[in-house]
């Protein structure tokens, strides 16, 4: 086997671990009751209107897809886990909508060069392992002066924090993968981009989430619903001490990230960075 034939089939199978990862507990569950408003918020500051070709990459459920089609917008929703799929279907239809669904990895987007007049992504490029690659098919698939929007998690943030608690206990990444919440940083972005795009905007945001009681429920809320969390508890199932140690140090996480007051609801803040740009 050469070097390079090595190589491919190494991705292949990192992606097919991804898509495994992505299509366990139930995330689509989880989108629809946390974080729906994040896919308008991303819409509306990539000016999405009528007629327009849209690629939403890594769209698992449609969260920025389904409200950039309710804008009168041609929409295109593709991810590498097809079985995210259904659910988008679903609400497209509750909502009057039709888009197309097509499976795809954000590293090599299965489009035509300068085929859309928008191309956004929602807490989902920032999964892709190899950064500079996603970046680079953002940009080859969007037409020159079209709008580049991204919505990601920081590193600072509750999400980026969760991932860095959780890095000691789980499986080391493959050679040249990235981690994520590095797209929730301006200046990684920047980098990625370069000069290939103009009118940079920036801002940072926060998602309030009030969902769980108590820190110890958004654990075990994860534990079943979100892909990420599930993998690497899988890969402790036998070391139940570690198994323990996540649990402490995922719930003492979300303590420091949560807000409490007498009788009001347990809340959290988490931190995201919405990127908007034009392709030069």
């Amino acid at each position: 086997m050469s070097e390079q034939t090595g190589v491919a089939e190494a991705d292949r199978e990192l992606k097919q671990k991804h898509r495994a990862m992505w299509a366990s507990g139930d995330y689509p569950a989880l989108a629809d009751e946390m974080l729906l408003e994040l896919g308008a918020v991303l819409v509306e500051a990539c000016g999405i209107t009528s007629r327009q070709r849209v690629l939403d990459v890594a769209a698992g459920t449609g969260n920025a897809a389904i409200p950039a089609a309710m804008m009168g917008a041609k929409v295109v929703a593709s991810d590498l886990t097809p079985e995210l799929f259904e659910a988008g279907r679903k609400e497209a239809a509750n909502r009057g909508v039709s888009l197309d669904w097509q499976e795809g990895d954000a590293e090599a987007l299965p489009f035509a060069d300068e085929e859309f007049d928008a191309v956004m992504s929602c807490i989902g490029v920032m999964f892709a392992p190899h950064h500079q690659a996603a970046a680079d098919e953002l940009l080859r698939v969007c037409k020159p002066g079209g709008s580049i929007g991204l919505l990601n998690w920081t590193p600072e943030g509750f999400i980026g924090q969760m991932f860095a608690t959780m890095k000691p206990f789980a499986p080391p990444p493959p050679p040249g993968a990235q981690p994520g919440p590095l797209w929730g940083n301006e200046d990684h972005v920047r980098g990625l981009l370069g000069g290939r795009v103009t009118d940079v905007r920036t801002r940072k945001r926060t998602l309030a989430v009030r969902s769980f009681h108590q820190p110890a429920d958004f654990v075990r809320y994860f534990k079943s619903h979100y892909g990420p969390i599930i993998s690497v508890y899988k890969s402790l199932a036998d070391d139940q001490d570690k198994v323990k140690a996540l649990d402490q140090a995922l719930t003492d996480l979300a303590d420091s990230f949560g807000d409490a007051h007498g009788d009001s609801p347990f809340q959290m803040e988490w931190e995201y960075l919405l990127f908007t740009a034009r392709k030069a």
